[in-house]
């Protein structure tokens, strides 16, 4: 991530945001239901797969009888009938369209704690990201006051030090840990150009170093597939028998086939939740350049590159403006009917701890072209019969795998089909309420035996 220094010219003047939303009070539990404490640091609804976790997933343990209340910093998360919200405001120094901003003087006065936001600041003007850190911190004393209001905290993937501390005040903490952002960290200082890039990186991620400590010494800990247990392992050193796989979600009722939708002949859609080297956006800009010289193609992103970033000198380097389409801010209605458009949805990432796009796309019948890089495989399936797969940053493979599907009529609808069949088998937010349940229990069970 860039630096202070780097976006000096980003940096606005101060201007007080929005006021923090009421807190919205969970639904009591059933007879056999739990009562949690949902923790996510970025709350965002619409990019990334943090927000779209932490709304699905809270939903469906609700239904199962749960009680849960999710606490979240900006952007907030939403959430839905049943489930309690307790905002966690932070400076939001990172919000659009003014990231790296320089906060209003009443932010620090008004924030929770002075000292924490203080700090806050001083790490992001440093080039660092405090926000795993401060949230924690903050979050850790906002419960410190409701020890009878809740049986467990269930953590996601904040991994700060505050979340340390909520064990030490006795709480029972169950993580989910997606993947090991260490990967990210190796990937963006392998796209580096020159020292002062590495340095940037670098002092960016320089919070892994808090996730790391933090992560080995939780008792349990959620993760999505066997491909994220392993590098959590090798990466993060992580006992591995301390980690469940509970694989991620998709609304199947909302990511559909819809006879109404008609595919755009030569339509090709992304889903990229950020501009970085590990989603493979610049990989799949040169093999849809390449397809541009044998067929009439578009590309449709789901995201907001940067306007500096490296998305955008590449669609400018391969002249691909005139058929690249960038579109954000859509709901899961939208979005799913933008995968019923294209004849073929790819995830050219470089690794994927899951993939919510892929099983997105999968649920919606759409034709799948993935990577082999980290998880996909295991979300895809390795047999050919629910999407093909080619290696990770390579643009022939992706140009000639889409070329392929685009004139199979036949392969595409067979595809789309048992992708959409492997998904209501494997990955709904059912499955994943139930199996995060059944981790609630076996940490409290734990507890209860004094194993943890």
């Amino acid at each position: 991530m860039p630096s202070l220094w780097l976006r000096r010219n980003k940096v606005k003047g101060p201007k007080k945001p929005p006021p923090a939303p009421e807190r919205i009070a969970p639904r009591p539990p059933g007879p056999d239901g739990l009562r949690i404490a949902f923790l996510v640091y970025r709350g965002n609804p619409r990019c990334g797969g943090q927000g779209v976790y932490t709304r699905h997933l809270t939903r469906e343990l609700v239904a199962l009888g749960h009680s849960v209340e999710v606490f979240a910093g900006q952007p907030w998360p939403e959430v839905d009938e049943g489930v309690g919200f307790t905002p966690v405001p932070s400076l939001d120094l990172y919000r659009e369209p003014d990231p790296f901003r320089v906060p209003h003087l009443a932010e620090f006065a008004n924030s929770f704690p002075t000292s924490v936001a203080a700090l806050e600041f001083a790490i992001m003007c440093t080039a660092g990201f405090p926000e795993p850190w401060t949230f924690s911190i903050r979050a850790r004393r906002m419960l410190a006051a409701r020890r009878d209001e809740f049986d467990l905290v269930h953590d996601n993937q904040c991994l700060g030090y505050g979340i340390q501390g909520m064990i030490e005040d006795g709480w029972p903490v169950l993580e989910t840990l997606h993947h090991p952002i260490t990967v990210d960290r190796q990937l963006a200082l392998s796209h580096t150009t020159n020292p002062w890039q590495q340095f940037s990186q670098r002092r960016w991620f320089g919070f892994l170093r808090m996730q790391v400590k933090v992560a080995r010494s939780l008792p349990r800990i959620i993760t999505v597939s066997q491909s994220s247990k392993t590098d959590i392992t090798a990466q993060m050193g992580v006992e591995s028998d301390r980690m469940t796989i509970v694989p991620v979600g998709v609304d199947h009722t909302v990511f559909r086939p819809r006879e109404d939708v008609t595919p755009v002949p030569g339509r090709i859609m992304v889903t990229s939740s950020s501009d970085v080297p590990m989603k493979g956006l610049v990989p799949l800009l040169e093999a849809v350049a390449k397809l541009r010289t044998e067929r009439d193609v578009e590309l449709v992103v789901i995201g907001n590159p940067r306007p500096d970033g490296r998305v955008a000198k590449a669609i400018e380097r391969l002249d691909l403006a005139p058929i690249v389409q960038c579109v954000t801010g859509i709901s899961d209605d939208e979005l799913a009917r933008h995968y019923g458009q294209a004849q073929v949805a790819v995830v050219p990432s470089l690794y994927e701890g899951f993939s919510l796009p892929a099983i997105e796309a999968m649920a919606c019948g759409v034709a799948l072209v993935a990577t082999t890089g980290g998880a996909l495989p295991e979300v895809v399936g390795t047999d050919g019969e629910t999407g093909l797969l080619v290696p990770p940053d390579d643009p022939g493979a992706l140009a000639q795998a889409i070329g392929c599907l685009m004139d199979d009529d036949e392969l595409r609808a067979r595809l789309g089909a048992a992708g959409r069949t492997r998904v209501l088998g494997r990955f709904t937010w059912q499955v994943t309420a139930a199996g995060t349940a059944d981790g609630y229990r076996a940490l409290l069970e734990d507890v209860e035996a004094g194993r943890c």
